[in-house]
């Protein structure tokens, strides 16, 4: 097969990690016969030093042209510090999701053997923990009508859902955990939300078409507290888009580190791939950020964009086994002998 991918690096460690990524897709399609094209674009903060706009025309256009996308992380202090500024790198990561029609982003929760003393959690809380995080990503707060009044005193951002919207992403956590153990909770705050409760009106209509799947309801806060009380508990988790940014991340430290968790963003037009982490501007350039959640993704693609699990598991088996032999980057490395962001691409890219 041929396969032709979208290459946004974007800001911070983003082009590091991104780059090794690279180096295990390059080396899958060497040894399973496949070609592969990379076109490369510009979105965040670089973008808006090149062109002014964070998600460009131009990237737009080679997204639409590609197979899949792979990203890297947008973010840049110059704007983190600056709450006026009239246009931000994550900016262009909105644009890109609503363009695109990336509306439901995949995350899964997966632990690590030889890891699980580095999770905050006690082991036998940790040791199996395994699943998958559904997030609406088009709708709610984010996109909603936003805004100041009052001469920018009271400031407003307005939680909006339709129907469709709602429908669509549950039909995919239905599906996935009918795939999966069967087992879906639905997260939202009903008791308070007027969008919340057509998220639970909505999906208790839906569920009777998938009778083998229990599926379960859950308040956000309650959800916060058992994801952290006992993981193990759920299978295949799905929410809409604020409260999904925050449960992914806090469930991103169950593993022990946010740079082993990758994710898929399921489109109408193509799909994305991207580690869950942000651009880590602090070690951009120096080589030590943590490639492993980027290499994953570049797994994901293959399984979740082209169908080819096989691929995928060669990534995934060679993951592991950097982690099994320690051969990591230093947030892994637990006081041992730690190696470079390239250094670590390199040996996954061999192995495999």
């Amino acid at each position: 097969m041929n396969f032709n991918i979208a290459l946004l690096p974007g800001d911070g460690t983003g082009p590091e990690v991104v780059a090794q990524a690279v180096k295990a897709v390059d080396a899958v399609c060497k040894k399973f016969g496949h070609t592969v094209s990379y076109t490369k674009g510009l979105v965040g903060a670089c973008a808006i030093d090149a062109t002014g706009d964070p998600f460009p025309e131009e990237t737009f256009q080679t997204c639409l042209k590609s197979d899949a996308v792979l990203f890297g992380a947008v973010g840049d202090p110059r704007y983190d510090n600056n709450p006026t500024a009239k246009v931000r790198p994550e900016t262009g990561l909105l644009a890109m999701r609503k363009k695109l029609g990336l509306f439901a982003n995949l995350r899964p929760m997966e632990t690590y053997k030889s890891l699980v003393d580095k999770s905050p959690l006690k082991p036998e809380l940790v040791d199996g923990a395994e699943f998958l995080c559904i997030r609406e990503l088009t709708g709610g707060m984010y996109f909603g009508e936003k805004g100041r009044r009052d001469n920018g005193n009271t400031a407003y951002d307005t939680n909006i859902y339709s129907r469709h919207e709602i429908e669509r992403i549950l039909k995919l956590a239905f599906e996935y955990a009918q795939r999966r153990r069967k087992h879906l909770t639905v997260v939202d705050k009903a008791n308070v939300l007027e969008s919340s409760r057509l998220w639970r009106e909505v999906a208790q209509e839906m569920a009777p078409k998938y009778p083998d799947v229990q599926t379960d309801y859950m308040f956000v806060d309650n959800a916060a507290m058992q994801i952290v009380r006992f993981p193990k508990f759920f299978d295949v988790l799905v929410t809409e888009n604020t409260f999904g940014d925050i449960l992914t991340d806090e469930a991103s430290v169950i593993a022990g580190s946010m740079g082993l968790l990758a994710s898929a963003s399921i489109g109408e037009h193509t799909s994305l791939f991207e580690p869950i982490h942000g651009s880590y501007p602090q070690a951009a350039g120096k080589n030590i950020a943590n490639p492993l959640a980027t290499i994953l993704s570049a797994a994901m693609m293959f399984e979740y964009a082209f169908g080819l699990m096989e691929e995928g598991k060669a990534i995934r088996r060679a993951v592991n086994q950097s982690i099994e032999e320690a051969y990591v980057t230093e947030d892994l490395a637990a006081g041992g002998r730690s190696y470079s962001t390239s250094e670590v691409g390199d040996w996954v890219a061999a192995h495999i």
